[in-house]
């Protein structure tokens, strides 16, 4: 039993350290950058989509579209030139939930293998952290159409 009670003490013991170790974060701030961060995406966003009706005349759904490519597009180059990571440090949660923090999750692993070259380095790391989440959204819509289809006419 001893040894139980020596056990017990240790792992206190280690709490305490950990929580003494443990950097400390500040909740109301990082709130607010997030929602600076997501609202200034948003922001953007909105204003692409508002040049793509305006400048080209585009419908509202071809607005949309034509805003989630721009947004990609912008959050995958930014990832690539290290913009989007230093972005990510500051505003936090606020970068990931956008569709740019989607176009960050798949650019992200491959940056990092591409000294393994093209094809084993970018190309097979391109979809590790994203590919899982397009192989289940795709497959449950599937799913769900066909349902669709034998069920509700």
């Amino acid at each position: 039993m001893n040894s139980n009670s020596e056990q017990k003490k240790m792992q206190k013991e280690y709490q305490e350290y950990v929580q003494q170790k443990m950097p400390k974060s500040n909740l109301a701030s990082n709130c607010v950058k997030a929602f600076v961060g997501g609202g200034l995406i948003c922001m953007l966003g909105q204003a692409i989509s508002d040049f793509g009706k305006n400048y080209y005349q585009l419908s509202k759904d071809d607005a949309a579209i034509f805003t989630a490519i721009v947004l990609v597009f912008l959050g995958a180059t930014l990832t690539g030139l290290g913009v989007y990571d230093d972005l990510g440090k500051f505003f936090g949660a606020g970068t990931i939930v956008p569709i740019t923090g989607f176009a960050n999750s798949i650019v992200s692993p491959a940056m990092e293998f591409k000294r393994e070259g093209h094809v084993f380095g970018i190309g097979a790391k391109l979809f590790i952290i994203a590919g899982p989440v397009l192989v289940f959204g795709i497959g449950s819509s599937i799913v769900v159409g066909l349902i669709t289809c034998l069920f509700v006419r």
